[in-house]
């Protein structure tokens, strides 16, 4: 994969559709689907990671690990949730060359206080607007190459208001973010005013139960969006699966009968890169 692949994408028309990947089995199974793009999750890599709550527990060596990991098993452009930059200026500096080497088509970066929560959770808090459009300006300087984009994201919609979260929008495209991401407006009106009224490639985040509606790839046209991230519809596919066939065998103390439900081993396998180990055990042979 190539930076200015999703740059170059984004130039192109039509909505660009990046499903939520969270685990080296959810980007290879994304991967080789033919998305424009996948999207780093951080609730989803921090509950698979680490088993906890995204909140701000996770460090940017978790999250940085995370995004090496996925960038070497997929070909397909990632865009990386870079929580808050994990601090100050200097933070956001270190985060941006950090996810930038590890492989990531882009990094996202919030208006979130430290610690930060879910975007489709209570009790979010922003910082001052004019320390975001800080943060901003050093993201784009930090960065080594154009074509690694910088995406803006406030979460004030939910505390402040649709009115200030666009004057931050707007404040944040001045500040030279390539991408702006208003979080979790709670009407098609209000997505439709977003969009009239900031002038960049704007991200929609469809969250299952979250606040904001989940509408069809036209509607999203339509308005004017150039990207949907589906971030939980991974995880939360995976845990219903992951329920139903654990809950068969505390039930049954068996899978027979249930083969239809389950992925192929041998499909599975071959998914997982085990051709590769097959091989070179047959070309290795003693």
């Amino acid at each position: 994969m190539t930076l200015n692949t999703l740059k170059a994408r984004l130039a192109q028309p039509g909505l660009i559709c990046a499903p939520g990947i969270f685990d080296g089995i959810s980007a290879r199974i994304a991967d080789a689907m033919g998305f424009d793009a996948l999207y780093m999750t951080g609730y989803g890599t921090v509950a698979s990671h680490l088993g906890l709550p995204d909140a701000g527990l996770a460090t940017y060596s978790d999250m940085v690990n995370r995004v090496a990991t996925f960038a070497d098993i997929c070909r397909t452009p990632i865009i990386a949730d870079g929580d808050t930059g994990y601090g100050g200026l200097l933070n956001v500096d270190h985060a941006v060359r950090g996810y930038e080497k590890a492989g990531a088509a882009a990094i996202q970066i919030e208006d979130q206080e430290f610690p930060k929560k879910c975007g489709h959770t209570p009790g979010r808090r922003v910082i001052p607007m004019e320390d975001m459009v800080r943060k901003i300006k050093v993201a784009v300087e930090a960065r080594e190459s154009s074509d690694f984009l910088i995406i803006a994201r406030t979460d004030a919609r939910t505390t402040l208001g649709l009115d200030e979260a666009l004057r931050r929008g707007e404040a944040f495209a001045r500040a030279g973010a390539d991408i702006i991401f208003v979080e979790s407006p709670e009407s098609e009106e209000e997505m439709a005013r977003i969009c009239a009224t900031i002038d960049k490639p704007l991200i929609a985040n469809l969250v299952e139960g979250g606040r904001t509606p989940i509408l069809p790839r036209a509607t999203l046209e339509e308005l004017g969006y150039r990207i949907a991230i589906f971030p939980g519809s991974g995880f939360l596919a995976a845990g219903t699966a992951l329920q139903a066939i654990y809950r068969t065998i505390l039930e049954e103390g068996s899978t027979a009968g249930h083969e239809e439900s389950l992925y192929p081993f041998d499909a599975f396998s071959r998914l997982m890169g085990f051709e590769r180990v097959w091989d070179f055990d047959k070309r290795n042979a003693a």
